[in-house]
């Protein structure tokens, strides 16, 4: 099959870039032609931008922070949302959230997203010292407000040992905690910080409201144990024996993303079952069928 992906960047490290790397080079190790030259099919991500085909969209988030001109910022997306023959939304919660901003319509299909593991199982992990995997934490991210950088760091510093570390890997890693047992990594490739979540048996994402996130399929598929928070769409793809601190239900009206609420770590529970698998292969597959069931309709 011949597929176009619309508004895509390759060179991007960022999360909808990185994915589309991902299942682009798994659609190809598969036999499938990734061109824009007369595709059978086109996947967009997150907006519309071409015209060369069946549009199946692929939805990112979409926007709800009441501190931006979020019905402004939606709008392309709606348009495109509304102009697709099909639709894949990464997460049951981006699925509810899609549908109360921008309506109900059909062939809307929810796929999380998945990663490489057959590369993730040949990239060695990290020397970290002399400590063994059991003392190594980690979170990663593009810091910002809701990513919550202090309550990952002071789920650390409530859980872990005395001789345990954390990692904190990404941009914009700004808090005003001091602990020397906290080490700051900065920006790291993707091989780079597959290496340090295969050293680390602990990976933190106590984000606010997100969506699916690709630092949390990965840390799973390094083999890291997750703790999320129970917002958003995270829980679903961090494994049925992760951790979850639960946070009060969100209405789905505008809100201010970047004042996070801060966490009850009391609230701990076990994941629920969802049903994710992370394997980019079976990902793939599935978008794959969509993709079929879109040319056939």
């Amino acid at each position: 099959m011949k597929i176009f992906f619309d508004n895509v960047n390759f060179e991007s490290s960022s999360g909808p870039n990185s994915f589309a790397s991902k299942l682009a080079s798994t659609l190809v190790a598969a036999g499938h032609e990734i061109t824009d030259s007369t595709p059978d099919a086109q996947i967009s991500f997150i907006q519309r931008n071409a015209d060369l085909g069946p549009c199946l969209l692929r939805l990112d988030g979409i926007y709800f922070n009441s501190g931006q001109d979020w019905n402004t910022m939606n709008e392309p997306i709606k348009n495109s949302y509304d102009s697709a023959d099909s639709v894949i939304v990464q997460s049951i919660f981006n699925k509810k959230l899609i549908f109360k901003y921008f309506g109900k319509r059909e062939n809307v299909t929810v796929i999380r997203n998945g990663t490489l593991l057959d590369t993730i199982s040949q990239i060695p992990k990290a020397a970290i010292g002399d400590l063994g995997r059991d003392k190594v934490w980690l979170c990663a991210s593009s810091w910002r407000p809701h990513k919550r950088l202090d309550e990952n760091i002071r789920y650390f510093q409530d859980h872990a040992g005395d001789d345990s570390v954390l990692l904190v890997a990404g941009e914009h890693a700004n808090t005003s905690i001091s602990d020397d047992r906290i080490n700051f990594l900065g920006n790291l490739n993707w091989y780079q910080l597959i290496s340090a979540m295969k050293a680390s048996s602990m990976f933190l994402h106590l984000a606010w409201l997100d969506h699916c996130p690709n630092v949390v399929v990965d840390a799973r598929g390094a083999g890291c144990h997750i703790v999320c928070s129970s917002s958003g769409g995270t829980e679903e793809i961090a494994g049925t024996n992760s951790t979850v601190i639960e946070e009060d239900i969100w209405d789905f009206s505008p809100i201010e993303l970047y004042s996070p609420p801060p966490l009850d770590f009391s609230r701990s529970r076990d994941a629920l079952n969802y049903d994710s698998n992370v394997d980019i292969k079976l990902v793939a597959d599935q978008y794959l069928s969509v993709i079929k069931e879109m040319i056939e309709l």
